[in-house]
Protein backbone atom coordinates (compact mmCIF):
# COMPACT_ATOMS: atom_id res chain seq x y z
CA UNK A 1 0.00 0.00 0.00
CA UNK A 2 1.33 3.21 -1.08
CA UNK A 3 1.90 5.84 1.36
CA UNK A 4 -0.40 8.91 1.60
CA UNK A 5 0.56 12.19 2.75
CA UNK A 6 -2.76 12.81 5.15
CA UNK A 7 -4.89 10.63 7.28
CA UNK A 8 -7.21 11.31 9.91
CA UNK A 9 -7.47 8.80 13.25
CA UNK A 10 -10.16 8.33 15.42
CA UNK A 11 -9.77 6.61 18.77
CA UNK A 12 -12.98 5.51 21.01
CA UNK A 13 -11.12 5.32 23.85
CA UNK A 14 -11.67 2.05 26.88
CA UNK A 15 -10.18 0.88 30.06
CA UNK A 16 -9.50 -2.52 28.89
CA UNK A 17 -8.91 -1.36 25.01
CA UNK A 18 -9.41 1.41 22.79
CA UNK A 19 -10.81 1.14 19.02
CA UNK A 20 -9.05 2.95 16.02
CA UNK A 21 -9.76 4.45 12.73
CA UNK A 22 -8.02 5.54 9.89
CA UNK A 23 -9.53 7.84 7.00
CA UNK A 24 -8.21 9.84 3.97
CA UNK A 25 -8.95 13.04 3.08
CA UNK A 26 -11.78 11.71 0.75
CA UNK A 27 -12.96 10.08 4.58
CA UNK A 28 -12.48 6.34 3.04
CA UNK A 29 -11.76 4.26 5.61
CA UNK A 30 -8.22 2.59 5.55
CA UNK A 31 -7.86 0.75 8.55
CA UNK A 32 -9.75 -0.45 11.59
CA UNK A 33 -8.69 -2.34 14.54
CA UNK A 34 -9.67 -2.77 18.19
CA UNK A 35 -6.45 -2.52 20.15
CA UNK A 36 -5.40 -3.72 23.59
CA UNK A 37 -4.71 -0.67 26.17
CA UNK A 38 -1.37 -1.92 26.58
CA UNK A 39 2.06 -0.26 25.79
CA UNK A 40 3.77 -2.63 23.36
CA UNK A 41 0.03 -3.08 21.39
CA UNK A 42 -0.36 0.42 21.49
CA UNK A 43 3.19 1.60 20.20
CA UNK A 44 2.52 -1.19 16.96
CA UNK A 45 -0.64 0.32 16.15
CA UNK A 46 1.21 4.01 16.08
CA UNK A 47 3.81 2.72 14.28
CA UNK A 48 1.79 0.91 11.52
CA UNK A 49 -0.26 4.54 11.17
CA UNK A 50 3.05 5.90 10.57
CA UNK A 51 3.90 3.56 7.91
CA UNK A 52 1.05 4.49 6.25
CA UNK A 53 0.40 8.53 6.44
CA UNK A 54 3.03 10.87 6.37
CA UNK A 55 1.32 13.38 8.59
CA UNK A 56 -1.11 11.77 10.62
CA UNK A 57 -3.53 13.19 12.89
CA UNK A 58 -5.01 12.26 15.86
CA UNK A 59 -8.29 12.70 17.58
CA UNK A 60 -9.74 10.85 21.15
CA UNK A 61 -12.98 10.90 23.04
CA UNK A 62 -11.18 10.89 26.76
CA UNK A 63 -8.18 13.36 27.39
CA UNK A 64 -7.54 11.63 30.52
CA UNK A 65 -7.54 8.20 32.53
CA UNK A 66 -7.82 4.91 30.12
CA UNK A 67 -6.45 7.28 27.08
CA UNK A 68 -3.49 8.80 29.14
CA UNK A 69 -1.42 6.17 28.06
CA UNK A 70 -1.79 6.42 24.21
CA UNK A 71 -2.22 10.54 24.81
CA UNK A 72 1.54 10.07 26.16
CA UNK A 73 2.89 7.89 23.65
CA UNK A 74 1.41 9.89 20.94
CA UNK A 75 2.85 12.95 22.70
CA UNK A 76 6.21 11.52 23.26
CA UNK A 77 6.38 10.96 19.23
CA UNK A 78 5.46 14.73 18.67
CA UNK A 79 2.07 13.00 16.88
CA UNK A 80 -1.07 16.06 17.10
CA UNK A 81 -3.85 15.01 19.06
CA UNK A 82 -7.00 16.78 19.29
CA UNK A 83 -10.14 15.88 22.17
CA UNK A 84 -13.53 15.60 20.81
CA UNK A 85 -15.70 15.44 23.95
CA UNK A 86 -17.67 11.63 24.55
CA UNK A 87 -20.68 14.37 24.28
CA UNK A 88 -19.66 15.81 20.90
CA UNK A 89 -19.42 12.06 19.37
CA UNK A 90 -22.80 11.14 20.69
CA UNK A 91 -24.27 14.47 18.85
CA UNK A 92 -22.56 13.65 15.52
CA UNK A 93 -23.58 9.99 15.39
CA UNK A 94 -26.96 11.59 14.46
CA UNK A 95 -25.75 12.79 11.26
CA UNK A 96 -24.44 9.49 10.54
CA UNK A 97 -25.66 6.43 9.02
CA UNK A 98 -25.01 2.36 10.05
CA UNK A 99 -25.61 0.36 13.02
CA UNK A 100 -26.05 1.47 16.37
CA UNK A 101 -23.81 2.79 18.62
CA UNK A 102 -20.41 0.59 18.29
CA UNK A 103 -16.69 1.36 19.56
CA UNK A 104 -15.76 1.13 15.32
CA UNK A 105 -18.64 3.81 14.37
CA UNK A 106 -17.17 6.05 17.39
CA UNK A 107 -13.99 5.87 16.30
CA UNK A 108 -14.92 6.53 12.42
CA UNK A 109 -16.98 9.55 13.57
CA UNK A 110 -14.44 10.71 15.69
CA UNK A 111 -11.77 10.63 12.76
CA UNK A 112 -14.37 12.36 10.67
CA UNK A 113 -14.75 15.02 12.85
CA UNK A 114 -11.70 15.87 13.30
CA UNK A 115 -11.38 15.41 9.39
CA UNK A 116 -13.78 18.25 9.08
CA UNK A 117 -13.14 20.21 12.19
CA UNK A 118 -10.61 22.94 13.11
CA UNK A 119 -12.58 24.08 16.47
CA UNK A 120 -10.99 20.92 18.24
CA UNK A 121 -8.53 21.59 21.39
CA UNK A 122 -5.26 20.57 21.19
CA UNK A 123 -3.90 18.00 23.59
CA UNK A 124 -0.49 18.58 25.38
CA UNK A 125 1.32 17.67 28.08
CA UNK A 126 4.23 19.06 30.28
CA UNK A 127 7.41 17.95 30.39
CA UNK A 128 7.32 16.97 33.91
CA UNK A 129 4.01 14.43 33.06
CA UNK A 130 5.73 13.29 30.29
CA UNK A 131 9.05 12.22 32.35
CA UNK A 132 6.74 10.42 35.01
CA UNK A 133 4.99 8.64 32.60
CA UNK A 134 7.72 7.26 30.91
CA UNK A 135 8.99 6.12 34.42
CA UNK A 136 5.75 4.45 35.20
CA UNK A 137 5.60 2.75 31.34
CA UNK A 138 9.01 1.52 32.40
CA UNK A 139 8.43 0.32 36.43
CA UNK A 140 5.40 -1.98 34.58
CA UNK A 141 7.80 -3.55 32.08
CA UNK A 142 10.49 -3.96 34.19
CA UNK A 143 7.43 -5.86 36.90
CA UNK A 144 6.38 -7.98 33.70
CA UNK A 145 9.85 -9.17 33.22
CA UNK A 146 10.23 -10.29 36.79
CA UNK A 147 6.85 -11.62 37.23
CA UNK A 148 8.10 -13.85 33.84
CA UNK A 149 11.40 -14.57 35.28
CA UNK A 150 9.35 -15.93 38.34
CA UNK A 151 7.35 -18.03 36.50
CA UNK A 152 9.95 -19.64 34.29
CA UNK A 153 11.77 -20.35 37.40
CA UNK A 154 8.94 -22.08 39.35
CA UNK A 155 8.00 -23.99 35.93
CA UNK A 156 11.67 -25.21 35.98
CA UNK A 157 11.46 -26.16 39.71
CA UNK A 158 8.39 -27.95 39.83
CA UNK A 159 9.27 -29.77 36.19
CA UNK A 160 11.85 -31.56 38.43
CA UNK A 161 9.88 -32.70 41.61
CA UNK A 162 6.31 -32.74 39.64
CA UNK A 163 6.14 -33.21 35.44
CA UNK A 164 2.70 -34.50 35.56
CA UNK A 165 1.35 -30.99 37.79
CA UNK A 166 3.90 -28.49 35.89
CA UNK A 167 2.06 -29.43 32.50
CA UNK A 168 -1.59 -28.83 33.58
CA UNK A 169 -0.76 -25.43 35.60
CA UNK A 170 -0.96 -21.64 34.37
CA UNK A 171 0.96 -19.86 36.39
CA UNK A 172 -0.68 -16.69 35.08
CA UNK A 173 -3.89 -17.27 37.26
CA UNK A 174 -4.01 -16.96 41.01
CA UNK A 175 -5.11 -20.57 42.07
CA UNK A 176 -2.20 -22.51 40.32
CA UNK A 177 0.00 -20.29 42.57
CA UNK A 178 -1.84 -20.63 46.06
CA UNK A 179 -2.11 -25.17 45.34
CA UNK A 180 1.66 -25.24 44.88
CA UNK A 181 2.47 -22.66 48.15
CA UNK A 182 1.00 -25.87 50.56
CA UNK A 183 1.61 -28.54 48.11
CA UNK A 184 4.55 -29.02 45.74
CA UNK A 185 4.64 -33.17 45.38
CA UNK A 186 2.57 -36.14 43.97
CA UNK A 187 2.87 -37.96 47.30
CA UNK A 188 1.50 -34.54 49.49
CA UNK A 189 -1.43 -34.22 47.26
CA UNK A 190 -2.67 -37.59 46.76
CA UNK A 191 -2.08 -38.15 51.15
CA UNK A 192 -4.81 -34.85 51.53
CA UNK A 193 -7.07 -36.37 48.67
CA UNK A 194 -9.14 -34.64 46.30
CA UNK A 195 -11.95 -33.26 48.34
CA UNK A 196 -10.24 -31.93 51.03
CA UNK A 197 -7.55 -30.43 48.41
CA UNK A 198 -10.84 -28.89 46.85
CA UNK A 199 -11.77 -27.48 50.58
CA UNK A 200 -8.51 -26.23 51.35
CA UNK A 201 -8.11 -24.16 47.87
CA UNK A 202 -11.66 -22.39 48.22
CA UNK A 203 -10.78 -21.72 52.44
CA UNK A 204 -8.19 -19.43 50.60
CA UNK A 205 -9.84 -17.94 47.91
CA UNK A 206 -9.60 -19.91 44.85
CA UNK A 207 -12.62 -19.23 42.89
CA UNK A 208 -14.13 -22.59 40.88
CA UNK A 209 -10.65 -24.73 41.83
CA UNK A 210 -9.43 -27.44 39.59
CA UNK A 211 -6.62 -29.74 39.58
CA UNK A 212 -5.51 -33.01 37.31
CA UNK A 213 -7.58 -36.28 38.46
CA UNK A 214 -4.51 -38.05 38.42
CA UNK A 215 -0.97 -36.08 39.61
Amino acid sequence: MDRIEQGWVGIDAGKGHHHIVLIDRDGRQLLSRRVDNDELALTGLIETVRERVMEPTWAIDLADGAAALVIGLLLHRDQPVFYLPGIAVNRASAGYRGEGKTDAKDAAIIADQARMRRDLRRLQVLDEDIAELRLMTAYRADLAADRTRCINRLRSLLLGVFPALERVLDFTCHGPLVLISGFQTPTAIRRLGATRLLRWLERRGVRRPAFPRHP
